[in-house]
């Protein structure tokens, strides 16, 4: 709102729109045909004419029940929906929706319908009104096709994607995006709406071959003189990059992920590895085509996710049969600032005309393609898998002629349907392999024994075809032997853990080759072949034996494959500069190795880097930690209960309350993860901390220290407003009635005594250690004992007797909920046949009832009325049903007749009813004594 407006212009204008929505919706739908076609027109005019942030407050205000009719209510109702598709009806939404949600802490003005302003500082956003704003957004109300909604709330979502209005918005524009649109298979699956409004332009301005209809001529640009149609412009080719870059790291799905970088990897991979390209085109163009390879290529699960780029290392576009428009890329000038999509001819250049042309930029392609597996891999089989895969290819295409060995992998490109398997010789193919073959052994000649099986099987079935005659000319025999000479002599290798089948075929090679002889070249290679073969025959006599001889050190398969997974989904989660999507793979990675239940796993360490990620607030990823903490509970509920509780109680006052909150939920969904397992010292360690948690003693002198500061800053803040006396700054304030006002003030003191100014424990937390305690004792009320469960009813009993402030409304919600959650147990249990050993006596009750009534009657609290008269009629319930007979020990209850056979102390027969005295059997003294009802004192 314009702060030059006077105060009482704007709180009138906001009365007479609301009076003139209510009375202009009551007569455009009046009976009077009249009076409705003219009330239809100027309410049209005034809804048109209103802006969002104006109306959208109003009409939240006149929909609210018994201000208009019914027909009226569903009308505005349908025109609050139907918002979004303003020009800034998104932005308006969303702030809209952030500042009346209940979780934003400062939403009392908007919700009382003040008027809304746009945020100068970033909006209050919390994790639940995020998830609001974005089922509203992504749902298409009833009035509008999926296809038009989209399409008309899209350039707005892509705008905010864009940063233009910041950084926090972007984020919330992905998350609505990513989640809300594409994450849904209705809206974001290829063909459907959603996909063909967000996803389909950001592919297409990487690669025009992705929409899923037809290339429009309305894209294509003519330049000057003969030069190929410009069909992607660079501002378009950095703007797609730009905006799916935002989108992907700025939330965690990961199979959205792949969806979005799979059909344009290959575009990815050029644009990221252009060749002499300036620094603007390095920011705009390739750095984040190379994050978002980066991205992919972590999480992609394919065991040769690299090669379709090392068979396509110098990609520039799409000359597939099946595909249209015929694609390339190409700088825009001589400087190479920019990037673009021209036409492409149909047929490809010949591969002598690719050597000639482009002869200088294999070298730092592949320079540029290992670095890239350098930083992707974090063991050396991704190397070793990467290598073996390009190492065979070159040995087929050099032995077009041989039939191929078993062990010789062929390589096809699955992700491809226009290229088929290729072994016989090309010279372009020949290149490129050789070059990246010599480049991975140059950079990483210690990893690429990372797989020595597979090495051995492969050159024992090559060695197997030598042919001596013509040793000389074989060209691949000196690589095959140095290719062994490497793997051999590594400190790792060990010939008893060999295949002996596999080592035996490989000496058999190796002594054809020893006995060689002829050229100069040819008796250097024999040479070698003798010298290998003694070396490998006395492989292990010529390591030192180990200080663990005799012990069993063998390690299965297995646990070598785990410990491979272990260590990569930690360097996901822990490396700094790992976007949402690779954290989110990191954990899902832990997550298998716990189900699997691996052996490698170090349970303390897991612990610790699981809290370390709860503390750092990442809202979309807290879920998936606090799962991987109850399953952790499974195995280990000792360990993980004390890990949680650590950092719940928090003794050491270091962290915030928003953080030991989400220790806490983590701590609630554990308990009721171990059910009737949460027994034992596991129980009472757990109680016995939520107990002393939510009592009222705890001192804790950091916390005093610190909100005595903020009180000081705070009355220093108000004195120096209260000096300015500047009447803008209460604008908002000053536009309320008494009544809003008063309950503002109210609800300011409220969550202003949260924090419990003596230093004591934060009301917030109280509250949650009770929910906490409530949910230990329904789950398992045997497993925390009578002490524990008699002293939390204490505690909650003097919670509402004693503390009746404003400020504990919610500390006394959770006091009855927990009495309830008590009686339910006791009924539970009752049911099931189960004995406690404890219970509730009479006189407990009726103080139970009591207070509870006292509390009913008395409380400022709405909601704790509402509680507490709920539990008196549940414990009333529950009286009546507890003189019923219990269930027996198998958990049949005894049979009964109309419930009046049920009661204690009375045995009656039906058949025996209506008959005289005289008909009823006799009864000796032990039987009669033994029919009476046996009665107990329980505490």
């Amino acid at each position: 709102m314009d702060a030059s407006v006077p105060i009482s212009e704007a709180r009138e204008a906001r009365k007479t729109l609301v009076e003139s929505l209510v009375d202009l919706g009551s007569a455009a739908l009046g009976p009077n045909p009249a009076e409705r076609n003219a009330a239809q027109q100027q309410l049209s005019d005034l809804l048109h004419r209103t802006p969002t942030m104006a109306l959208l407050p109003a009409l939240n205000v006149v929909i609210q029940p018994g201000h208009v009719p019914e027909t009226v209510r569903a009308e505005y109702m349908s025109q609050l929906a139907m918002l979004p598709l303003r020009g800034d009806g998104v932005r308006g939404t969303l702030e809209f929706v952030f500042s009346v949600h209940p979780s934003n802490p400062n939403n009392s003005a908007a919700a009382s319908g003040a008027p809304v302003t746009p945020q100068k500082q970033g909006a209050q956003i919390t994790l639940e009104a995020l998830k609001m704003a974005t089922r509203l957004l992504a749902s298409p109300p009833a009035r509008a096709t999926a296809e038009d909604w989209f399409r008309g709330i899209a350039p707005q979502l892509l705008s905010l994607l864009d940063g233009h209005d910041g950084l926090e918005l972007a984020k919330v524009a992905a998350y609505v995006i990513g989640f809300g649109i594409l994450g849904r298979k209705s809206y974001g699956a290829p063909g459907t709406p959603g996909w063909a409004t967000f996803a389909e332009p950001m592919l297409c301005s990487i690669d025009p071959t992705t929409s899923q209809t037809s290339f429009r001529d309305s894209h294509i640009v003519y330049l000057r003189k003969n030069a190929s149609a410009v069909l992607v412009s660079e501002d378009r080719v950095a703007e797609g990059l730009r905006r799916l870059q935002t989108l992907i790291i700025s939330h965690p799905n990961t199979g959205l992920t792949r969806r979005l970088l799979h059909p344009v990897l290959l575009p990815l991979w050029a644009l990221s590895s252009w060749t002499n390209a300036s620094k603007k085109c390095e920011e705009n163009y390739c750095l984040p085509a190379r994050n978002l390879l980066k991205i992919y290529l972590k999480i992609s699960t394919s065991p040769d996710k690299a090669m379709p780029i090392v068979w396509d290392l110098l990609y520039e576009g799409s000359r597939a049969a099946n595909k249209q428009p015929h694609w390339q890329y190409q700088a825009t000038d001589e400087g190479q600032n920019s990037i673009c999509i021209v036409s492409a001819p149909s047929t490809p250049p010949g591969a002598g005309e690719v050597l000639q042309t482009r002869w200088n930029e294999i070298g730092p392609k592949a320079d540029a393609l290992v670095d890239l597996l350098a930083e992707i891999s974090t063991d050396d089989e991704d190397i070793s898998s990467v290598f073996l895969d390009l190492f065979s290819r070159w040995l087929s295409s050099k032995k077009p002629k041989r039939k191929a060995s078993k062990s010789i992998v062929l390589i096809k490109d699955e992700d491809d349907d226009d290229r088929k398997t290729k072994i016989d010789s090309n010279p372009l193919a020949d290149v490129l392999e050789g070059t990246m073959l010599q480049k991975m052994m140059e950079k990483f000649p210690e990893k690429l024994a990372g797989r020595p099986d597979h090495i051995l099987e492969l050159v024992g079935g090559l060695l197997s075809q030598v042919d001596e005659a013509s040793l000389a000319e074989d060209e691949t025999v000196p690589l095959l032997m140095s290719l062994l000479n490497h793997v051999v002599t590594s400190p790792g290798f060990r010939r008893a853990k060999a295949d002996a089948s596999i080592l035996q075929s490989i000496e058999d090679g190796l002594e054809k080759i020893s006995r060689a002889s002829g050229t100069e070249s040819v008796e250097e290679t024999a040479k070698t072949a003798k010298n290998l073969l003694l070396f490998l025959k006395f492989r292990d006599e010529l390591e030192e034996p180990s200080n663990t001889e005799g012990v069993a050190t063998a390690t299965s398969q297995q646990q070598i494959e785990d410990r491979k997974t272990y260590a990569l989904a930690i360097s996901y989660i822990t490396q700094t500069d790992s976007p949402p999507p690779v954290r989110s793979e990191g954990l899902n990675l832990l997550q298998g190795l716990i189900l699997s239940n691996s052996s490698i796993l170090d349970i303390p360490a897991l612990l610790v880097m699981m809290s370390s990620i709860l503390d750092e607030n990442e809202d979309y990823v807290n879920l998936r930690v606090i799962k991987i903490f109850t399953l952790l509970a499974d195995k280990h509920p000792k360990s993980t209960t004390k890990e949680l509780l650590d950092h719940y109680v928090d003794a050491t006052e270091m962290k915030r309350v928003d953080t030991r909150l989400r220790f806490g939920e983590a701590l609630l969904q554990v308990v009721q993860r171990l059910g009737a397992t949460f027994s034992g010292e596991t129980a009472q360690q757990v109680g016995q901390a939520l107990l002393e948690t939510a009592g009222r003693r705890g001192n804790r002198p950091k916390t005093e220290a610190r909100q005595a500061r903020e009180q000081r800053m705070r009355d220093l803040k108000a004195k120096r407003k209260k000096d300015e006396d500047d009447e803008d700054i209460d604008i908002e304030d000053a536009l309320l009635t008494d009544e809003e006002r008063k309950r503002n003030e109210i609800l300011g003191r409220i969550v202003e005594g949260w924090g419990s100014k003596q230093g004591s424990e934060d009301v917030r937390i109280r509250a949650s250690a009770l929910s906490i305690l409530a949910t230990g004792i329904e789950v398992n009320i045997a497993g925390l004992g009578a002490t524990l469960a008699s002293g939390a009813v204490d505690l909650s009993l003097h919670i509402l007797t004693m503390e009746p402030e404003l400020e504990k409304a919610i500390l006394r919600r959770a006091a009855i909920v927990l009495i309830l959650s008590f009686v339910r147990a006791l009924h539970d249990a009752r049911e099931a046949g189960r004995r406690l050993g404890f219970g509730l006596t009479s006189q407990s009750q009726e103080d139970i009832l009591r207070i509870l009534r006292y509390v009913a009657g008395t409380d400022e609290d709405g909601l704790v009325k509402q509680h507490a008269l709920d539990v008196i009629e549940s414990l009333e319930n529950w009286q009546m049903t507890s003189i019923l007979p219990p269930a027996s020990e198998s958990g049949v209850a005894s049979p009964s007749f109309g419930g009046l056979a049920g009661l204690s102390g009375l045995s009656l027969n039906p058949a025996n009813i209506g008959t005289t005295t005289s008909t009823l059997p006799s009864l000796g003294t032990d039987r009669i004594q033994a029919t009476r009802p046996h009665i107990e004192e329980i505490e």
